[in-house]
């Protein structure tokens, strides 16, 4: 059966291995959030990286907990990653003489799971976790096989939502359906990258991508109307961009140097560059709508 067949698939996948340095800070990441921590997901291009070339790049992580009132000291921090979720850190380390930098999100397996299925609106966490993705550390054969499951269900989620704007969607060719399903998640956050973005994810891993969607084909049923996607996408679009905005301002709680972080990543993919005070280092969660208008007028975000 080709949900078996998936999930083989996305087992598989999940256990290669990675390097040293992604395994110290996984656990570095990991150790910050004691007995909670659950699994730690690797996940992002730094996946296609050689250890090397890590110490000038940013690692992306996901630490999955089961309590959030476990996993902080701090009360607020466990009602805002129940409230709106992931919390997302941003920590570096020293690593074999070099500097390593990683943005890692917390949340739990019980809003992770649902952020895969179709009934999650908001596409951030099925649209990432359709992708290539890592477990470097778990806590036990149940949690695996608990996100083994999930990663199963953000690939169908993915192409499922996306098939309907392929035109002829039974003899769609399964790479046309994720590029088609990457631009319209783009679109659907506040994102400094281009639309050319979503084609090169697909690129990469083009086999990968051909595999799965072949699979998800099998077991497809009749898509709605392209019209009835098209609406649907609107909707994702409308939600995605107005969490991301708010996003944006919870994290000058939990970022140590968020404003320079953020502006460091804007530059990086749009080359947008907005002057950036002291004062704004000092208040961040007040600087942000202001900078996030600015950055937006000057064409940063598409």
């Amino acid at each position: 059966m080709a949900p078996d067949r998936l999930a083989a698939s996305i087992t598989a996948e999940l256990h290669v291995p990675v390097g040293p340095a992604a395994r110290a800070m996984a656990e570095h990441c990991r150790l910050r959030h004691g007995r909670a921590a659950i699994a730690v997901l690797f996940y992002g291009s730094c996946l296609r990286q050689p250890d090397q070339a890590l110490a000038d790049a940013l690692l992306d992580f996901y630490v999955i907990v089961d309590d959030y009132a476990a996993a902080y000291d701090n009360r607020l921090l466990a009602w805002a990653n129940a409230a709106l979720p992931p919390n997302v850190f941003y920590v570096e380390m020293p690593w074999q003489g070099a500097q390593l930098r990683a943005k890692y999100a917390v949340m739990s397996v019980k809003q992770f799971a649902e952020g895969c299925t179709p009934e999650a609106r908001n596409v951030s966490i099925w649209a990432r976790f359709c992708q290539p993705t890592r477990l470097i550390w778990c806590r036990d054969a149940s949690v695996d096989a608990a996100l083994t499951a999930a990663l199963s269900q953000a690939c169908r989620t993915m192409f499922r939502n996306a098939l309907p704007l392929i035109d002829m969607p039974g003899n769609a060719d399964p790479v046309d359906v994720w590029k088609a399903g990457f631009k319209e998640t783009y679109a659907a956050e506040l994102r400094s990258e281009s639309s050319d973005r979503a084609v090169s994810i697909v690129a990469a891993d083009e086999v990968r991508y051909r595999e799965i969607g072949a699979l998800l084909l099998e077991e497809s049923d009749a898509p709605i109307s392209r019209a009835a996607a098209r609406r649907a996408w609107q909707g994702r679009r409308r939600i995605g961009k107005a969490l991301n905005y708010l996003r944006l301002i919870k994290a000058a709680f939990t970022f140590d140097g968020a404003v320079d972080y953020v502006m460091w990543k804007v530059r990086r993919h749009s080359g947008v560059i907005i002057p950036v005070s002291d004062w704004h280092r000092r208040h961040p969660l007040l600087a942000a709508p202001g900078l996030a208008w600015k950055l937006y007028r000057r064409g940063a975000f598409r």
